[in-house]
């Protein structure tokens, strides 16, 4: 019995140490990075550029906005003493016929 245990396990250790042995597979090499990511503070940079561009713009449609909303009010100034000039003269008018 004991032979038959010590057959076995040399088989074992024999069939362990002859078997077919696999190589490892090269590991590929690292691609290189497309573009370095942006680091914050130029992120930040960014965005305050972009904030100074959005003000500007801003600024600009409001000065035109101020500058239509004057001229629509000089226009109804007009309109208006021109209705009170010709409600006046009406008034005149209808007196002079009393």
């Amino acid at each position: 019995m004991n032979r038959s245990i010590l057959l076995a396990a040399a088989l074992a250790v024999a069939v362990v140490a002859c078997g077919k042995k696999e190589e490892p597979v090269p590991a590929k090499p690292a691609a290189a990075p497309a573009a370095p990511a942006p680091t914050a503070a130029e992120a930040a940079k960014e965005a305050v550029d972009k904030s100074k561009e959005a003000a500007a713009a801003a600024g600009t449609a409001a000065s035109a906005a101020v500058g239509e909303a004057k001229e629509s009010a000089a226009a109804a100034v007009e309109k208006a003493k021109e209705a009170t000039a010709e409600k006046m003269k009406e008034g005149a008018a209808a007196l002079e016929k009393k």
